[in-house]
Parts: structure tokens; sequence; C-alpha cells
């Protein structure tokens, strides 16, 4: 049985819409209609087409509905079809299936301030020996349904956890300010002695940041 056939037999026999039918097996109505104007027994061209259409189908939606007719085509060269990229993406039009393009690569949140950064004391190494030696900080950009949202975080090197965060429409020196800050409110004030690492982005090497440092 075809796909089209499949579709009309649910409203025969089960009362089912056709537009539900489409909608559940993801192919769109203009062309279960065009199938469904053909003649009573399809040619051979027709069942090889309808079969393809079901395999372009499954290899979309197993993509999670992102490859587009040229990933789709090696994935049915890779299953044995003999088919043309163009004709995949003809039916991958008839069935409205549009495959999503990969997100660009999001560009670092922080970029090298102008002044100059303080030495590496750590030297890349995090195995803090116990808690408070050495803390470390990052930023990191959230979208939301009200647009992007930034998080600025302290985490203790010994433990792992989180001592202090920030949230805020900008991603300034007040932010990752405020999330020292809570850091230090969350030991007790008094953190005299322990190492903050952080990226060497703006926002940290800002005069304002190291001053709160100090």
């Amino acid at each position: 049985m075809t796909v089209a056939g499949f579709i009309a037999g649910q409203r025969t026999e089960h009362r089912v819409p056709h537009t539900v039918a489409c909608r559940v097996l993801e192919v769109s109505e203009s062309w279960f209609y065009k199938w469904r104007r053909r003649p009573g027994q399809p040619t051979k061209r027709e069942v090889r087409r309808a079969a393809l259409a079901e395999r372009i189908t499954h290899f979309f939606n197993a993509s999670g509905k992102t490859y587009g007719s040229p990933r789709i085509t090696l994935d049915l060269w890779a299953a044995g079809w003999q088919v043309s990229q163009n004709t995949v993406a003809q039916i991958m039009a008839e069935l409205g299936l549009q495959g999503r393009k990969p997100p660009r690569r999001r560009k670092s949140l922080t970029r090298p301030g102008k002044r100059k950064a303080a030495r590496d004391l750590v030297l890349r190494r995090f195995d803090a020996i116990a808690p408070d030696v050495l803390w470390w900080g990052d930023m990191t950009e959230i979208e939301t349904g009200e647009g992007k949202l930034y998080l600025a975080s302290v985490h203790d090197a010994f433990s792992r956890r989180v001592l202090g965060y920030a949230m805020g429409e900008r991603h300034d020196a007040s932010l990752v300010s405020a999330s020292l800050q809570m850091a230090a409110a969350t030991r007790g004030g008094s953190v005299n002695g322990v190492i903050f690492h952080s990226d060497r982005g703006s926002e940290y090497t800002s005069e304002a940041y190291n001053s709160l440092c100090d």
C-alpha cells in the first residue's frame, strides 16, 4: 500500500480526516491530493516514487528535520537507492520537507580588552587542594523568548560549587562584579588570598573589576 492509499484508507475505514492523517505522517496535503487523483492502479514508477517518498520522510525525521536534499541523497545511496539529488529535492518540495541550516558558530562572548591582563597564576591547572584557594569565573549567553540574557558565575575549583552568579541584559563589568560580590558574601565576606581566574575578556580586565578584586 502506498502512503497516499494509507491516508485515503484511514478516512474510509476509521473516519480520520485527510488533514489529520497528513499531519501525523508529516506529508503535505497538496502532495496527498496530487497522488489521490492518479488512476486506481499505480504504475511501477509511481510505486517506486511513493516508496522513495516514504524513505525520504524517514531519513528527514531521523535527522531531527535538519537534513536537506544533498544529505538525504547520501543516506539513500548508502541504503542502496539509485536516485539523483534533483529528484530528492523535488520530492522533498512536494512533501513540504525543508532542512534547517545549522546555527552559526557563536563568536566568543568576551573579547580581549585593551588593558594588559594579569598573568596566569595557576598555569591552566584547576585542581585546588582546598576550598577558597582558587575560584574561576565565566559568562554565558542564554536565548530567551524576550531576548538575550547574560549569566555571570563564580565557581570554587575545589568543590565545583557555584558560589555566586548574576544575570542581566548586558555583559559588562558590573555584571561580573555582582557575581564576584555574591561569591564573597557566600564565603562570609573574608576571602583574602583567593586566586580568581577568568578569560581575558574586557569585562574581567576592566579597571572596575580589578579594583573590586583588590
